[in-house]
Parts: C-alpha cells; sequence; structure tokens
C-alpha cells in the first residue's frame, strides 16, 4: 500500500509561481514511477508530468506540451518526496492537482493518487 500526501497549493497571481510536494510512504519509492496530474472545473483529469526510473540515481520525465518549459517535476529520494515546480503559472493552469504512484515504474498508469491540492491562479 501506498499513501500519497499532496501540498504546497493556494492562490497565485499569473506569472507567480508555486511548488507542490507530495509525501509518500514505501520503501521502494526510489523505483516508482511518479506523476502529477490535475483536474480544472467541468473537464476531464489531464497528465501533467511524470518520471520513472531508469536504474541507479537516473529518472526519465515527460511533460505536457501546456507546461513544458514552465514546470518541472523532481523527486528527493532520501525525503519520499514528489515536487512540481511550477513557474509562469496562468489562470488557465487553475486546477486540483493530484500526485499518483505507479509501482510499476510506468508514466501514464498510476496504482495510487493523492486527495489533490487546489491551485488557483488569478489574472
Amino acid at each position: 500500500q501506498v499513501q500519497l500526501v499532496e501540498s504546497g497549493g493556494g492562490l497565485v497571481q499569473a506569472g507567480g509561481s508555486l511548488r507542490l510536494s507530495c509525501a509518500a510512504s514505501g520503501r521502494t519509492f526510489s523505483s516508482y514511477g511518479m506523476g502529477w496530474f490535475r483536474q480544472a472545473p467541468g473537464k476531464e483529469r489531464e497528465f501533467v508530468a511524470a518520471t520513472r526510473w531508469t536504474g541507479g540515481n537516473s529518472y526519465y520525465g515527460e511533460y505536457a506540451d501546456s507546461v513544458k518549459g514552465r514546470f518541472t517535476i523532481s523527486r528527493d529520494g532520501a525525503r519520499n518526496t514528489l515536487y512540481l515546480q511550477m513557474n509562469s503559472l496562468k489562470p488557465e493552469d487553475t486546477a486540483v492537482y493530484y500526485c499518483a504512484a505507479s509501482t510499476r515504474n510506468l508514466l501514464y498508469e498510476h496504482d495510487y493518487w493523492g486527495q489533490g491540492t487546489q491551485v488557483t491562479v488569478s489574472s
């Protein structure tokens, strides 16, 4: 069983920055695929960014086109924590952001989900 707890959401003006955190339980966090997804009101949940372990201390990452160059996904194995640094935020980034874990180390299929954290970007 993997438990995920997100934090760091809030209200920010357009052009601002936020950093989301996701604290994960599990002894093999470093070998999990981890990702961020978001869901805006009235819309389906969508992929934001993900990272998968490729061996040793190496990870491979993917980003949605809408966030490339603005968002950065990273992870701290010592703290079992996943991060999402969000810069140059836009009103269309407003959504509930969810952290997800893949015990099969996949980028787009995840077994466990956090409860979500709200991000609101004002214009």
